[in-house]
């Protein structure tokens, strides 16, 4: 398959889950396949480089013909070295292009990776922001409500003493007030003989 700038632009690589980039065995296939297609290019200039050294050479061992001969072999190879000429500078433009391309490619990922995280961060840190804003606000409606709970119970502490010492009040006069009765009943039969009521 021959490489082309184009197939470079347009090459769209898998998202991998559960983790941020492309998947690293997809993107290194490629990267290899641009390896291989710079290498042919590479050999292939190197191959018309040589072919050029040797018409050049060709050139200079011209003069030696006769003139009859140096007519249809000046012609030929200015005919020929004129496109190979023109041709060397083609792949190694290619290869230079893939290479820019290649690179730009690149930046755009890492551009857009880093724009990613920035996102991420951005969310995580406004998330936090508002999930510690939720707990203070619950915090402090746990607060307001102890804290009218706490009002409640002293309340009905502040009662429940109240009562305690109503019903003691009450309690010990009831109880003195019998004592007092008790005395009285004593003191009234303490004129009776104990003979008298049969003991």
């Amino acid at each position: 398959m021959a490489l082309t700038p184009d197939d470079v632009v347009t090459k769209q690589f898998q998202h991998v889950r559960f983790k941020e980039g492309f998947d690293p065995d997809e993107v290194d296939d490629f990267l290899d396949e641009i390896v291989v297609e710079w290498r042919k290019t590479i050999a292939e200039n190197d191959e018309l480089k040589a072919k050029l050294a040797a018409l050049e050479s060709g050139e200079s061992a011209a003069p030696e013909a006769t003139p009859e001969e140096e007519k249809p072999a000046a012609e030929a190879p200015a005919e020929k070295p004129a496109p190979v000429t023109e041709q060397a500078p083609q792949p190694a433009a290619q290869s230079a292009g893939i290479i820019e391309l290649a690179q730009r490619l690149h930046d755009e990922h890492v551009a857009e990776g880093k724009a990613t995280r920035d996102q991420l961060v951005a969310d995580a840190k406004s998330q936090a922001a508002t999930i510690v804003a939720e707990a203070e606000a619950t915090g402090r409606d746990e607060m307001v409500r102890l804290e009218k709970e706490r009002s409640t119970l002293e309340n009905r502490i502040s009662e429940l003493r109240q009562f305690e010492r109503d019903y003691r009040s009450e309690l010990r006069g009831y109880i003195e007030g019998k004592l007092r009765d008790l005395e009285t009943t004593a003191t009234n039969s303490g004129n009776t003989p104990v003979s008298a009521i049969g003991l």
